[in-house]
């Protein structure tokens, strides 16, 4: 038994390749949820990571994110990803209103020389958990959203990269002077991912 446990707490490339891209996918439909940029009866209700969480049931975005995280998979396995940031743009201007920033840090001795890690598959759900507890309260601490909204994902990677057929080189959509929230990491001690969320900032406008 002993031997059985300890066997689940070894990370491999791959195994935490699958476990950032698949948060990245659960995450997208729960700010895409919580922003209210699709609406409410276009998601349906799931369990993943101890928690209730809603996924776009809209074809279009099941197709999007299931394309996504397949690139991102691949990238991450190769240790070419350094960040990917959810953008929400008015869909009327397409000004910039929130940026959510996912940094990757990657484990460099993990993907030259095929070694793993160790850490314990609970102790990862619980970090992941704290991230998504906090986008889901994010009503709390981001302004409202009203307008229609759309959104777009951008991926920074390492500049040896092809960019793949499916995407486009783009401007980084930044927001002038945001406003910014730090939320939880999380760390499968082969990448850590860091979230920070920006947005704009009326107060400025009123000035």
């Amino acid at each position: 038994m002993a031997s059985k446990t300890a066997s689940k707490d070894i990370i491999t490339l791959r195994g935490s390749t699958a476990i950032v891209s698949e948060f990245f996918g659960y995450a997208a439909n729960s700010i895409l949820y919580n922003r209210g940029v699709y609406p409410e009866e276009s998601f349906g209700r799931v369990k993943k990571y101890g928690l209730p969480l809603l996924l776009s049931q809209d074809e279009g975005v099941k197709t999007f994110i299931a394309n996504l995280n397949t690139q991102l998979s691949e990238w991450l396995e190769a240790g070419k990803l350094q960040r990917i940031v959810l953008v929400i743009m008015s869909k009327a201007t397409n000004e910039v209103l929130e940026r959510w920033n996912f940094s990757i840090e990657t484990d460099r001795e993990v993907v030259e020389k095929g070694v793993s890690r160790e850490k314990s598959d609970k102790e990862i759900m619980r970090e992941i958990q704290a991230i998504m507890r906090q986008i889901a309260s994010s009503i709390t601490y981001l302004p409202c959203l009203d307008e229609p909204c759309i959104f777009d994902v951008l991926a920074y990677t390492d500049k040896d990269v092809a960019v793949p057929f499916t995407w486009t080189e783009s401007d980084p959509k930044l927001i002038a002077n945001p406003q910014m929230v730090k939320l939880h990491s999380f760390n499968t001690k082969i990448h850590k991912v860091d979230t920070l969320v920006s947005y704009k900032n009326d107060e400025w406008d009123e000035q």
